[in-house]
């Protein structure tokens, strides 16, 4: 009787499979050389939302861009264009 049950089973909608988009580098795909630490609005997109820099993980950026965004940001911040610490940057 218990094999029956499981059997049985009916799914109301059935189980998806999560298709993870392949992360690129938007650097290389764009051909972009300087990231310019002028420009916040850009390197917002880097920052979490108490302003810490994003890893390469969830932005897919390569080593070698990552750096460069992480020393732009460091500039930003220096020259206060982008806040060090902040509760809503978003």
């Amino acid at each position: 009787m218990a094999q029956q049950n499981q059997s049985e089973i009916r799914y109301l909608t059935p189980p998806t499979v999560e298709v993870k988009k392949k992360k690129y580098c938007r650097f290389k795909k764009n051909r972009i050389k300087y990231i310019d630490y002028k420009d916040p609005e850009f390197l917002k997109k880097f920052l979490n939302e108490q302003g810490k820099i994003l890893p390469r993980r969830l932005t897919g950026t390569s080593l070698k861009f990552q750096r460069k965004v992480a020393q732009a940001v460091k500039r930003s911040r220096h020259i206060a264009m982008l806040p060090y610490v902040t509760d809503l940057l978003k």
